[in-house]
């Protein structure tokens, strides 16, 4: 027998939007962030890596048939250890999840050619250099008269 001051909860969990169903995983060894630019057909997916590739992915069996994938979606792939150039989706982000890992810089390129990386700090400073050579032969040469 219940009294009066027990509340008994029935009835369906309440669930508000849908990053409240699903966890948030975060790329572990060996797994790198990137972004769907185009569907191959089957489950051949085109995606842009976080290292700067660009890899044929293919959809597991398990999220083919439970998750539709888009063009821009965010996934997390697994490169193949004997083709690098190849991958395996293991994870799509939704767009809640997707926001976060882009506001807190998990898709910034890490590649060669990133923002920050030596290679691009070394050919900011040759173009800068070059600039300033070009603004000192302007400026030394006296203007000639006819």
């Amino acid at each position: 027998m219940l009294l009066a001051s027990e509340e008994i909860e029935l009835g369906k969990r309440k669930v508000l939007n849908e990053a409240h169903l699903k966890e948030l995983v975060l790329p572990e060894q060996g797994e790198l962030l990137g972004r769907v630019q185009k569907i191959s057909g089957g489950n051949q997916v085109l995606v842009q890596c976080t290292d700067g590739e660009i890899r044929l992915c293919r959809i597991r069996g398990k999220m083919k048939r439970r998750m539709w994938i888009r063009e821009g979606d965010i996934v997390l792939v697994s490169p193949w250890d004997f083709d690098h150039k190849r991958a395996d989706i293991v994870w799509r982000y939704i767009k809640d999840h997707a926001d976060w890992l882009e506001n807190n810089g998990y898709m910034r390129p890490t590649g060669p050619l990133a923002p920050g990386t030596a290679a691009q700090q070394a050919a900011a400073a040759a173009a800068a250099a070059e600039q300033q050579s070009q603004q000192a032969a302007t400026t030394s040469s006296p203007p000639q008269q006819a």
